[in-house]
């Protein structure tokens, strides 16, 4: 008898014919100590000869010296590329365009040696150039290491560009556990939001008609509770630690594969955090790592599902009374306020998904109210506390709220009004919205506390 999928390691679950599921394109996995040796042994299962290895200043030093040793060792061709920039690289055209222009066309595979931005590049450049990619971890600082998307800024919106998945990832304790405390706490938060997608993706079943897949589901949640378990040594660099937060975190990848959408790892957790960036990239600031804006975008979305979802029925007269009073021209002139210059994008995504017709809320409306006890059911069953995830924050000393990542009032309060209209993805924030509550919620959604 076949195990379930939510029962294998990342080893068996890219076996051929292990599953039923499609085959998400990764063929070699290692991870633990000194394993960056195996570089050689990945490129020959993939049958490649001559890697473009890809780095920026910092994980030319964290680990891209030695991926070049390793290939110097074995008497492997390369061709090296260090992004020029100083500083945080933003995956933009910018970026991609750098890449592409230093592309070594004799190149049979990207390596990208990094982590989010880095990796993320790579699989846009691999994928318009025909090629495959393969990454060494630097930090398990996220979930996009398996995943076959990018998550890219396109034209000043946030998106998720689906491309492919790496066939090669490679993840080096010794390597991993160099990475800054900021971005171990970056990988935990990543997690965290975990709970919230899962949630998420059933409620979005039942009302919105989301394809939900309960195998994938519990291969997160098994995920999720290993590293939660073993928080408290990843700070120490706990050789285990790491190791169990970066085969989280490519779990967490796959599933996105297996599901062939983010669903299963990411709600209205990480549209806190896409919103937050997408307001740096405005401004010209840096903002925080994507692990820590989501741990926080985590705690605020369990303060809404406790303060205005933990009801026995819902409120139709509300919601229909707030849906006679939507004003069209309102939101447009919210939208300008909130997105600037990116409002005309937002614009087509609500000319193509319709989430403001009043048909399709009350479609919506229907099936929430015939559903309520179900959807409860799910909240119940799929989210912790928040005060546990703010005291597990805490315990990694880790920013719990807005307030810490210099946010203001306003800046959360427009995140979240604003979440539901970034993407054509039902969120909690949607699910608000068609009660009529969501108003409610950013006047009173804290930012300091």
């Amino acid at each position: 008898m076949k195990k379930r999928i939510c029962e294998m390691s990342v080893e068996e679950l890219i076996t051929p014919g292990a599953h039923s599921y499609k085959d998400c394109g990764l063929h070699y996995y290692a991870v633990g100590k000194g394993v960056v040796k195996k570089v050689p042994e990945a490129l020959e299962a993939l049958g490649r000869k001559k890697p473009f290895v890809v780095m920026d200043h910092n994980t030319l030093e964290a680990g891209g010296r030695k991926v070049m040793a390793v290939l110097d060792e074995a008497h492997i061709p390369y061709t090296s590329f260090v992004f020029p920039f100083n500083g945080h690289i933003e995956p933009d055209e910018n970026a991609v365009g750098s890449l592409t222009m230093a592309f070594d066309p004799s190149c049979d595979i990207l390596l990208a040696v990094g982590s989010g931005v880095i990796n993320d590049c790579c699989k846009v450049v691999a994928h318009a150039a025909g090629k495959p990619s393969m990454v060494v971890g630097t930090a398990p600082s996220m979930d996009g290491y398996a995943s076959n998307s990018g998550s890219m800024i396109q034209n000043r919106v946030k998106v998720s560009l689906y491309n492919a998945c790496p066939q090669a990832i490679i993840g080096d304790t010794d390597i991993l556990k160099t990475a800054p405390d900021i971005m171990l706490k970056a990988g935990i938060g990543d997690m965290l939001a975990k709970y919230v997608a899962v949630c998420e993706w059933r409620i979005a079943a039942m009302v919105h008609g989301d394809a939900y897949d309960e195998e994938i589901a519990e291969m997160v949640r098994r995920a999720l509770a290993k590293i939660v378990a073993l928080s408290d040594k990843l700070l120490a660099r706990d050789d285990e630690a790491i190791a169990a937060v970066f085969d989280g975190l490519v779990l967490s990848g796959l599933s996105m594969a297996y599901a062939g959408n983010s669903r299963p790892a990411s709600g209205l957790d990480h549209y806190f955090s896409h919103m937050w960036e997408m307001k740096s990239l405005r401004e010209g600031t840096q903002g925080d790592l994507h692990g820590i804006q989501v741990a926080v975008g985590t705690q605020l979305a369990l303060w809404v599902f406790e303060n205005y979802l933990n009801t026995d029925t819902v409120d139709l007269e509300k919601a229909n009374a707030a849906m006679r009073a939507f004003s069209p021209e309102h939101w447009a002139s919210e939208v300008h306020r909130i997105f600037g210059n990116v409002a005309p994008e937002i614009f087509k995504i609500e000319a193509a998904s319709g989430k403001n017709d009043p048909a399709g809320h009350q479609k919506r409306l229907d099936l929430i109210a015939a559903n309520w006890p179900i959807i409860r059911q799910a909240m119940k069953d799929e989210l912790p506390s928040r005060q546990s995830i703010i005291d597990l924050m805490r315990r990694l000393q880790m920013p719990v709220t807005p307030a810490d990542l210099g946010l203001n009032r306003k800046d959360t309060q427009d995140a979240l009004l604003g979440s539901r209209d970034l993407r054509d993805k039902y969120l909690v924030s949607s699910l608000m919205w068609d009660i009529g509550l969501l108003d409610d919620a950013v006047a009173s959604i804290p930012y300091n506390s």
